[in-house]
């Protein structure tokens, strides 16, 4: 195994790992950032107020996406059993 082929697996293996994660995030820190601003200004300092707001979020974002989240899954796999099967030749 080479160098080369090496990093480009791990590059590989980020990008997916940003791919599937990045939507949940975005919406988690949004969320996060409008409830903060809202008790800011409310002086609501609760801190179980993020809790119910983020998961709700975090959940309509998995549903939507869990498709697109699998399939980017899968093509990963299958590219990563193709290389263990063009290296063990």
């Amino acid at each position: 195994m080479s160098e080369n082929l090496i990093i480009g697996i791990v590059r590989d293996a980020l990008y997916t790992a940003l791919k599937i994660a990045g939507p949940i995030l975005i919406v988690s820190i949004l969320i996060g950032l409008i409830i903060s601003i809202f008790q800011a200004t409310t002086q609501i300092q609760e801190q179980t107020l993020t809790f119910v707001p983020k998961l709700i979020g975090i959940a309509g974002v998995g549903l939507v996406l869990s498709s697109f989240m699998l399939h980017t899954l899968v093509a990963f796999t299958e590219r990563i059993f193709e290389l263990i099967i063009k290296i063990s030749t």
